[in-house]
């Protein structure tokens, strides 16, 4: 039973995966196990855990659009975006300018600068340059930056609502080194799921689940009858 469950949790994270395959900067979500030991009885038994999720960093495939509000980040980092539950973490570039300048996300959220303020932009000043280190210029001028940030390799990130994340505020810096990480302007980062993959796990979970709930029931008809053949005759 133990193993059902966590089975179905490796199931439901395969299945999520999938179904965001085609969503711009989604993190693959993956599960680790681990058993666990009890010692109530008088022999040892071993369970398997309810499983742990954590979602992958490796970086999906950056495709060209052309349109100047897309970004695409290169390199271990993130967007930063206020939403109502606090300040989240995405690399989904997809940005849109309100009438006001307010550069959001495609979930209406404002995207943060290098101080971690809303970005806006004059929405009469022209077209809109994002240089490398996230510098935003407008005829020939800086007038503002995209903040682009880096998480702790060993922080704990949660899925949040957008495709974004939520990270433990400490474990987060700003990006100072723009060697090896960056802004793409005209570009967007592809979903980092690989359809292969994740269709040969899913084909694998549901058959190891299968297999466990074929065991339970063998197990659960061995008992019954050993209940009835050891118990008193009416």
């Amino acid at each position: 039973m133990s193993g059902q469950v966590a089975l179905e949790r490796h199931l439901t994270a395969v299945a999520n995966n999938i179904a965001n395959i085609n969503t711009s900067g989604f993190r693959a979500e993956g599960t680790t196990f681990e058993s666990v030991l009890s010692r109530t009885g008088p022999v040892p038994v071993a369970f398997a855990g309810s499983g742990k999720m954590f979602l992958s960093r490796q970086p999906g495939l950056l495709t060209q659009t052309g349109n100047p509000l897309d970004l695409a980040v290169r390199g271990d980092a993130w967007f930063a975006v206020q939403t109502p539950a606090g300040v989240r973490y995405s690399r989904d570039g997809r940005l849109t300018m309100t009438d006001m300048g307010d550069i959001v996300t495609v979930t209406g959220h404002p995207l943060l600068d290098q101080g971690g303020a809303p970005l806006a932009v004059d929405p009469l000043g022209g077209d809109i340059s994002v240089a490398p280190d996230g510098a935003v210029s407008q005829g020939g001028a800086v007038v503002g930056a995209v903040g682009l940030f880096q998480i702790a390799p060993g922080a704990d990130l949660r899925r949040a609502s957008g495709g974004a994340v939520a990270a433990d505020p400490s474990a987060v810096v700003p990006v100072e080194d723009f060697v090896n990480t960056g802004i793409a302007q005209g570009y967007i980062e592809e979903s980092n799921v690989n359809p292969v993959m994740e269709m040969t796990r899913l084909i694998a979970v549901q058959r190891r689940f299968e297999q466990a709930a074929t065991a339970s029931g063998t197990m659960e008809n061995t008992l019954d009858q050993t209940i009835r053949d050891l118990g008193p005759a009416s």
